[in-house]
């Protein structure tokens, strides 16, 4: 018997839908435009910036105050979701998401605009456990379900790939706000589709909700990837970061004691007995920290120091993005045959290969000859990389435990992705202001800085594939 369902008090009736890869389809729908948000806007955030009047620290925020909402409120969206139930919690969320959306695009102040940000990532948080959560009870075989997965897993990586290609059409074309408009027409697509598609909710779990424990655990991460966002901006040895860091590690510990005493705990740590799902959680927190500073840099080193243009820089993406589709259609299949952890292992190595060969691309890169190999290999990691991993992290999921799962697997992503980001991009800032003060061209100090942020990235891809290899089952 599972971890999972040894926490589970009553038994979970999936929801009804007889049309359920339709369902399918709109659920994932969603699960991309919450993925797509977190990247989209680097594109757009120079434009945006000379609009608004926003500084280079303020513009950080465009992209912080998403997900510090998103990560820190992610535990207590599961939670939620499998209380009073996955289906109502989705469509909740995915309604605010679409007026957060608007607000967003209607901004004429930088503290609109940043609100805005805020109530997307909530909203977000409310969404996504509910989806995935949904996902799990419309697909209770095993076959059907990592076919399943194997769409969401897909959707993930491509909504990262994704977001720098239609950032830069939309800012191209349309201006700054279409990037957030974009999400209005897609989600009330998505809010007429799913009550037409899933005609009942399943069963909601019991017990009460554990509100003290969701206020703590949500303080403690958003102290954490705030933490790691004043590194960037201050320095390791600011009082700040030191503060909230310090402030991160009590609240966590309150936390952790907190669940081992509750009777109705937020998070049943008895869930990490379940070897997968740990697993697929901390090789999520590797690789999405990995994936975020990835597309952030490559959209910078592309108009920074090749020249493009935002256009340009996101039609630049099409190829990665078209390997990630492709190889995500195939693993699935790839799984059932061979296992989800050798696929996993090999797609995070294929993954780590390509950031090392993008991290010698001079600063006057050709993009046939230098830059497209290692986009197309980046791009077949990231595809297998992220089935996998989702696969991993939900295998053994019952019942009223499927919001906590989803929950677990988004904070997962966005967290690694923001300490990611922070972390990565301070080591390749030094490394720029080294080579600048020893006589570098900028241009050159920036490919610098960039090819040892592709190499941090690379060896965080290394170390979660050696730990798929040594991590021991259930």
């Amino acid at each position: 018997m599972n971890t999972l369902s040894t926490v589970v008090r009553p038994t979970i009736a999936a929801p009804r839908s007889s049309r359920r890869w339709v369902a399918l389809s709109f659920l994932a729908l969603a699960q991309f435009l919450v993925v797509l948000d977190a990247s989209i806007v680097n594109i757009a955030l120079p434009v945006l910036g000379r609009q608004l009047g926003m500084d280079t620290v303020a513009l950080t925020w465009v992209i912080t105050a998403y997900v510090l909402a998103f990560g820190g409120l992610l535990l207590l969206g599961g939670r939620l979701a499998d209380r009073y139930g996955h289906r109502r919690i989705f469509l909740i969320g995915t309604a605010g998401f679409v007026v957060a959306s608007a607000l967003a695009g209607l901004s004429f102040s930088s503290e609109m605009l940043l609100v805005a940000r805020a109530l997307q990532g909530a909203s977000a948080a409310l969404l996504a456990p509910a989806a995935l959560a949904l996902l799990t009870h419309l697909f209770p075989d095993a076959k059907e379900r990592t076919k399943a997965l194997g769409v969401w897993g897909a959707v993930a990586g491509i909504g990262s790939a994704a977001g720098v290609l239609l950032g830069g059409i939309l800012t191209a074309t349309l201006g700054w706000q279409a990037v957030f408009f974009v999400n209005v027409p897609i989600g009330a697509i998505v809010l007429v589709a799913i009550p037409l598609l899933v005609t009942r909710d399943g069963e909601r779990a019991g017990g009460r909700l554990d509100a003290a424990g969701a206020v703590t655990v949500t303080a403690a991460l958003v102290a954490l990837v705030g933490a790691f966002s004043a590194v960037e901006q201050l320095g390791f040895l600011h009082p700040l970061p030191l503060v909230l860091f310090a402030v991160a590690v009590v609240l966590g510990a309150l936390f952790v004691g907190r669940e081992r005493r509750s009777a109705e705990p937020l998070v049943p740590l008895a869930v990490f007995r379940n070897r997968d799902i740990a697993l697929g959680n901390v090789v999520m927190l590797l690789g999405a920290a990995a994936m975020v500073a990835l597309f952030f840099a490559l959209s910078v080193y592309m108009q920074a120091v090749l020249g493009y243009d935002a256009l340009t820089a996101g039609l630049s993406q099409l190829p990665l993005a078209g390997a990630l589709v492709l190889v995500a259609g195939v693993v699935p299949a790839l799984i059932g045959r061979l296992g989800t952890r050798p696929i996993l292992a090999t797609s995070l190595l294929v993954l780590a290969g390509g950031l090392v060969w993008l991290a010698f691309a001079p600063s006057d890169a050709v993009f046939l000859t230098q830059l497209l190999g290692p986009s197309l290999l980046i791009g077949v990691g990231l595809g297998g990389a992220f089935v996998a991993t989702t696969q991993l992290a939900v295998e053994g999921v019952e019942g009223g435990e499927a919001g906590l799962a989803g929950g677990l697997i988004n904070t997962s992503q966005q967290i690694g992705g923001a300490v990611g980001l922070a972390v990565l991009g301070t080591i390749a800032g030094l490394r720029t202001a080294a080579l600048e003060a020893s006589g570098a061209s900028p241009a050159d100090a920036l490919t610098g800085g960039f090819a040892w942020l592709f190499l941090g990235a690379a060896a965080l891809a290394i170390l979660g594939a050696g730990t798929v290899a040594v991590w021991r089952r259930r």
